[in-house]
């Protein structure tokens, strides 16, 4: 390795120190440019970098320079870390990141560094010129207002939106489905998870491929149960083989996706959590809404809302905008920011100032048009390590996605066992033109057996006729048709 170090101590790090060098000046041009970003005819939209806090709609958007200037930051570890956990952030430096290796030697955590030092080499050698966007995504828990409110377990029990076609891959993986599509990320409700930690499953891999995505830990706090996270336009700089254990980093990668007006990648992923070992709780009713609540809030698709208005009777099924929010940055006298370098103090007064107004902008349909034929790509969300029962979970998902109007849902299972009938008994559910509402009255029923010990079987095995098998379920349904 004598001459990846030499370059990397000779090239890189008098690099990086440039661009932490140009990182007020970066904040500055970021702040005056900041509330034309989209150009949006009907408002203003605030996209500058400040805290996204808990249950406030908004968005940020930042040039890939910048987050390349604030990742270096995090490398030297110069951000100030009081107060961050009680504003329920993340850690962003990299020091115990680092210190992991050496405190416990772990291949895998070398790997990830070694992505992360490739992503340094790459934007040291070649800056690249495009946008990244981080959204936070509200379910108000209070209706009275024009944007979605917490969807009961009667707004589900009443959907007649139409189900829609899923489409299953027992191999493969979600990050490398190639059609433009909303990609779902397995999250922690502190975004990132243990991407600087020791962590190394679904999530923790996208962070170290797409290491952009880390920038997103400095101002996005904790999410709600009713909040998801939309990330646009991240660019994937590394290749990667096997999970957790047995992750490796298997060299560059050339991120050829298509960029989009914004001058983002169309690259999506939007940052869901579910419950952490649920057990037999994830079968009663306010657990189940809470997991379809959560992939609701995050699949929902902006731009087509009124058509979910007009399809879900009795129901008031308006999505919650962008919200406009404006910046009023005061003096910061505490001394932990005197011990942080000029760029990083004037960043952090940004980030925590409390003054946060909201006006009433209302949807900004150049933005979020979008979306409309953009698809959910997901996988075993919240199984695995969380514990979650994959049928039920796959269900959740769907019903989700169908009820936000995606055109479709497409699902990586991984060559899990227990969903190698979902192809078949997902088109025999089709097949039975049964709406979302259909469906959700159909797995609360399920769910209510399960939690009271009534049936043992999982959902698909409970659901199909009795005596008889997938094959013949779907041959039957068929020659019906």
């Amino acid at each position: 390795m004598p001459s990846s170090s030499t370059r990397w101590f000779r090239e890189i790090l008098p690099s990086l120190a440039t661009l932490l060098l140009k990182l007020p000046s970066l904040l500055e041009t970021h702040w005056k440019k900041a509330d034309s970003f989209f150009d949006v005819k009907r408002g203003r939209v605030v996209t500058g970098l400040r805290l996204l806090e808990q249950q406030e709609a908004g968005i940020v958007v930042l040039s890939q320079e910048l987050i390349g200037a604030l990742l270096a930051c995090s490398l030297f570890s110069l951000f100030p870390i009081p107060e961050r956990g009680s504003k329920h952030l993340p850690m962003i430096n990299f020091d115990k990141f680092f210190a992991n290796l050496h405190e416990k030697y772990r291949e895998k955590q070398e790997d990830k560094i070694k992505c992360i030092v490739h992503y340094f080499e790459r934007i040291c050698s070649s800056m690249p010129k495009g946008f990244v966007s981080f959204e936070r995504k509200v379910l108000l828990l209070e209706s009275g207002s024009s944007a979605m409110s917490y969807p009961t377990a009667d707004f589900w029990s009443e959907s007649i939106v139409p189900l829609c076609p899923v489409e299953v891959h027992t191999s493969g993986f979600i990050e490398d489905h190639s059609k433009e599509s909303l990609k779902v990320d397995f999250a922690n409700k502190y975004i990132g998870g243990g991407a600087l930690k020791k962590g190394c499953v679904q999530e923790e891999i996208l962070f170290m491929i797409y290491p952009e995505l880390i920038s997103g830990m400095l101002f996005l706090p904790a999410m709600a149960e009713n909040e998801a996270i939309e990330m646009v336009g991240a660019e994937r700089f590394s290749n990667y083989t096997g999970y957790s254990s047995s992750f490796r980093f298997s060299g560059d990668c050339v991120d050829k996706t298509d960029i989009d007006c914004f001058g983002r990648r169309r690259t999506r992923f939007i940052a869901i959590d579910a419950l952490r070992r649920p057990g037999k709780k994830q079968y009663e009713l306010q657990f189940v809404l809470r997991e379809i609540n959560k992939a609701f809030c995050g699949f929902r698709d902006e731009s087509r809302h009124a058509k979910c208005a007009t399809l879900s009777e009795g129901n008031d099924c308006h999505s919650a905008s962008v919200e406009d929010c404006i910046i009023d940055v005061g003096d910061k006298s505490d001394d932990h920011f005197l011990k942080a370098p000029a760029a990083a103090l004037e960043l952090e007064g940004k980030l925590e100032d409390k003054d946060v107004r909201h006006s009433k902008a209302g949807t900004h349909p150049l933005i979020l048009n979008q979306e409309q034929h953009v698809g959910i790509v997901t996988g075993n969300w919240g199984c695995g390590a969380y514990g979650g029962d994959p049928e039920l979970k796959t269900v959740i998902q769907w019903l989700a996605a169908s009820q936000a109007l995606r055109p479709s849902l497409t699902y990586y299972t991984f060559g899990l066992e227990a969903l190698q009938n979902l192809a078949k008994v997902s088109e025999w559910i089709l097949m039975q033109k049964w709406t979302v509402g259909d469906l959700w009255n159909m797995l609360l029923e399920y769910s209510s057996q399960r939690s009271k010990e009534g049936t043992r079987l999982g959902f698909f095995s409970w659901l199909l006729p009795s005596g008889v098998d997938n094959d013949a379920v779907i041959s039957n349904s068929m020659g019906a048709t």
